[in-house]
């Protein structure tokens, strides 16, 4: 070869080296020399292997990302990832079978996968590196020596027990309801109650002047009454416990007793001289708050219209009434931003609660807990706080970031939802008391001002100022196994 031709070839060689090569290294006649060691090798580097650090690693989600995102569109994504939301219990369960037959972890039980970290039950934390370089002799458990040679099974009896443990089924709460009715002149009015459900399964809607029933058993639409001779309009109505009666308070401070299966008027109360908007029924007994801020308390059985009680502490007007699951105490809530509770019998209330700082209309008893209140503020609170009304205690609150309109508690499972207004106009399903949303439901456009419970506790109806009544399949209907199989549960012992 042309040695000015070779001189020219190592010369671009060399200029495309320092090319590459960082630009703040020091001169070779600048550099410490080391014996043994070759000016032109790195000392950092011990051989020409490269070995990854490959601890912490987690295969199964690099290798679930790069098959399965690449390629796919945002919507295919998002849908892939409820459904591998859904599917989080057989990706535990895979991966524990791998670690037994891998690495011989042993696990016999997979964990909950709620927790951020998601280990698995008998997994050490320290052994997390796939590759190791050291000769460990394998232990043999006493599962393994019985493990019979003529079993067709290929894993291990860990593993075998891995796979016939007891899951607990996936809850799937669908995020669209499952009816939608029409409910023109329903007013956006926040201190209104317009919408109840009734124990025989048929649901009231007040609707400007008249009151409507919707069978949920026919579907058939009745109208109770017509408000409109009067020059009245309905500002709340609610079912009596038993379902046959259904109480209506207008405009103008009335409340009308309606008998629903014979479709006429019973009674006239009189006493308010405002609007009545919050109604609660104990037994026999009806309470109406009203915008005078007074609470009046009759008993139906009487032949007098006259109040049987009249409750004065609100300074502005009542907005939220009801009664507790043992029929001793009455919780009110106002737009003076203060909640009441009052005793069956007294005319004072005997707590009060003055942390909200909006209205409360959002009011509920726990069916679960002796004593247990929840109550929610307007629009300058959003804000979900329990009460210990035994001590008169707070014990929890939960910042909903909107106006929180109504609360209702499930009959089953100690979970509760609420519904929302400015700004969000949602529906939140929380569990308690570890206060975790469940479910966020979306479809109204306006604030969700009304809420009602089926008679099963499984669905719920939702109103707005949209004009549409929305039904959801939000609670769980089966009992807890704790409950149901618990010596203090009358029930389980009849045959």
């Amino acid at each position: 070869m042309d040695q000015g031709y070779e001189h020219r070839l190592l010369r671009q060689i060399n200029l495309q080296n320092l090319s590459e090569s960082p630009p703040a290294s020091p001169p070779a006649s600048q550099r410490p020399s080391t014996p043994g060691m070759s000016p032109f090798k790195s000392p950092s580097k011990l051989g020409d292997r490269f070995i990854p650090t490959r601890a912490g690693a987690n295969w199964g989600v690099s290798f679930h990302l790069s098959t399965e995102e690449n390629g796919k569109s945002p919507n295919q994504n998002r849908k892939a990832k409820e459904s591998g939301a859904e599917s989080g219990k057989d990706s535990l369960a895979y991966a524990a079978l791998l670690r037994n037959e891998l690495l011989g972890a042993g696990i016999e039980k997979v964990s909950d996968p709620q927790g951020e970290e998601r280990r698995l039950e008998g997994a050490s934390p320290a052994r997390r590196n796939l590759f190791q370089y050291t000769v460990r002799a394998k232990r043999c458990s006493p599962d393994d020596e019985d493990v019979s040679p003529f079993s067709l099974s290929p894993v291990s009896n860990k593993s075998q027990k891995l796979l016939r443990s007891p899951r607990k089924p996936t809850r799937k709460i669908s995020k669209i309801p499952f009816k939608v009715l029409d409910a023109p002149e329903l007013q956006d009015d926040f201190y209104l109650n317009l919408v109840d459900w009734s124990s025989l399964n048929v649901l009231s809607v007040g609707l400007g002047t008249c009151v409507y029933l919707w069978s949920a058993c026919t579907s058939q639409v009745t109208r109770l009454c017509d408000l409109s001779v009067d020059g009245d309009s309905v500002t709340s109505v609610s079912w009596s416990e038993r379902g046959g009666h259904v109480a209506v308070g207008t405009h103008k401070g009335l409340v009308q007793i309606w008998d629903a299966v014979a479709g006429k008027k019973v009674n006239t109360l009189e006493g308010h001289t405002a609007r009545v908007g919050a109604l609660a029924w104990n037994a026999d007994q009806l309470s109406s708050g009203s915008r005078d801020r007074l609470i009046l308390q009759r008993d139906l059985r009487s032949p007098s219209v006259l109040p049987e009680r009249r409750l004065q502490g609100h300074r502005q007007e009542v907005c939220g009434l009801k009664w507790s699951p043992d029929h001793q105490h009455l919780a009110s809530g106002g737009n003076d931003n203060k909640l009441f509770v009052w005793s069956g019998a007294g005319a004072s209330p005997v707590q009060s609660y003055t942390e909200h700082l909006a209205a409360v209309k959002a009011i509920a008893w726990s069916p679960h807990q002796h004593g247990l209140l929840a109550s929610g503020g307007g629009t300058a609170d959003r804000c979900i706080r329990f009460w210990n009304t035994l001590t008169g205690q707070p014990l929890q609150a939960v910042d909903t970031g909107s106006q929180v309109c109504n609360l209702a508690w499930s009959k089953h499972a100690s979970e509760l939802v609420s519904t929302h207004g400015y700004s969000q106009n949602q529906i939140l399903l929380w569990k308690y008391p570890s206060l975790t949303q469940v479910a966020k439901l979306t479809g109204h456009s306006y604030r969700v001002l009304y809420l009602a419970v089926s008679p099963d506790g499984e669905a719920i109806v939702t109103g707005a100022g949209d004009e549409t009544l929305r039904f959801w399949n939000v609670f769980s209907k089966a009992r807890s196994p704790k409950e149901s199989n618990s010596c203090l549960n009358l029930f389980t012992r009849i045959r």
